[in-house]
């Protein structure tokens, strides 16, 4: 139970000192300086869970795991062809894995290439914004890409979210946890992710709940009637690219966490299943959101259609009663010599006061139909 709590404490904290709430995207935390050729952002070797302190470049690394054992961590943010050749040869790493790591878009899968499993995480970043519109972006993608070795794990990022810094202090501070190997590694990483979705699901699920308020809102309070269905559809759009990170990560996380593997210590394996159970709750979470995205489009689009129905009632029902003036007006201008009326005192007021009564009496049946 300590090695859980352990594994939690430096995995998933809930509090940075201070009280400030742990936010495991910081887009600020680490790039690569524009400034320099060389895309490895940190590299490092871990003997026993501690640090060696000497700076080293990836080949160095790579001599001293093998004459003093531990394994290296390497770190690199958006490479180019050419300078992750180099590393892909040092560590022997497959074309194809190394062909999808440069080019990234990639779909989130775990494949074994020889002595090596290649894990692709897309990471979500929450947009915050002040006023959902149609045109607003509520995630933004990245991916998080994991070569795990025997003794070496290179983790190569692409665009600005899921920095790994805070996540790497945090493990170097607990050394028994790290001397379990690059497994640790990449189990902290998926667990990084799979927080980082939950997070995000909150936060939609507060746009859902706004959107939904302002659908089935009362439109004589100032709201607009039946919402806006550029914005639902935007926002379902979000939701389809938030799934498509989710989804796919399912069936990786499942063989993690239920297929003994070579490259995976049997005790951090068992932390895989933690992993996969939030995942398979942000899964469903996400499944339920198009769900209801679409529940509140059907009814945007039919209370539009009870609008204009609406509208059209009221338009005929004036047309209705401004025909009976027209006929009545229509008749006696005509112009004959020889019409019952014409050359009565009365027939004037008479004609007046039928028409407003005829025009009362459909104005009231109207009303009282629910036309008007």
């Amino acid at each position: 139970m300590s090695m859980i709590r352990d594994l939690r404490a430096a995995v998933r904290p809930a509090l940075r000192k201070g009280g400030t709430p742990y936010e495991p995207y910081a887009c600020n935390d680490t790039t690569r300086d524009p400034s320099t050729s060389s895309a490895v952002v940190d590299c490092a070797v871990y003997h026993e869970g501690q640090r060696v302190s000497a700076p080293c470049g990836p080949a160095e690394a790579m001599r001293r795991v093998r004459a003093e054992g531990g394994f290296a961590w390497i770190g690199l943010h958006e490479p180019t062809e050419q300078e992750f050749a180099g590393i892909a040869r040092e560590f022997g790493l497959h074309p194809l894995a190394v062909e999808d790591a440069v080019h990234a878009h990639q779909r989130p899968k775990l494949e074994r290439y020889d002595d090596t499993l290649f894990t692709v995480f897309k990471t979500i970043h929450y947009v915050e914004h002040a006023e959902l519109t149609a045109t607003s972006e509520v995630v933004e993608t990245g991916e998080v890409m994991c070569f795990t070795g025997e003794d070496f794990i290179i983790t190569v990022r692409h665009g600005g979210q899921g920095s790994l810094r805070a996540l790497r202090h945090r493990l170097q501070e607990d050394p028994q946890l790290l001397a379990k190997g690059p497994s640790a590694v990449l189990h902290a990483i998926a667990d990084q992710v799979v927080d980082g979705y939950i997070a995000v699901a909150d936060a939609v699920q507060d746009d859902i709940d706004e959107v939904e308020i302002d659908v089935f809102s009362d439109p004589g309070k100032g709201s607009r009637r039946g919402g806006d269905a550029g914005r639902i559809y935007q926002l379902k759009r979000e939701v389809l690219e938030f799934k498509r990170a989710v989804t796919p990560l399912m069936r990786p996380m499942q063989l993690l966490s239920e297929r003994p593997m070579r490259l995976v210590d049997p005790d951090i394996q068992k932390y895989f299943r933690d992993v996969a159970d939030h995942l398979a709750r942000v899964h469903e979470q996400v499944v339920a959101f198009d769900d209801l995205l679409n529940s509140i489009l059907q009814a945007n689009l039919a209370q539009a259609s009870v609008a204009q129905n609406e509208d059209m009632r009221k338009i005929t029902s004036w047309a209705a009663i401004f025909a009976v003036p027209t006929m009545i007006a229509g008749i006696y201008g005509m112009n004959f010599k020889y019409m019952p009326e014409l050359g009565w005192k009365y027939g004037y007021p008479t004609v007046m006061v039928v028409t407003v009564a005829i025009c009362v009496t459909i104005h009231r049946g109207f009303k009282r139909n629910g036309w008007l």
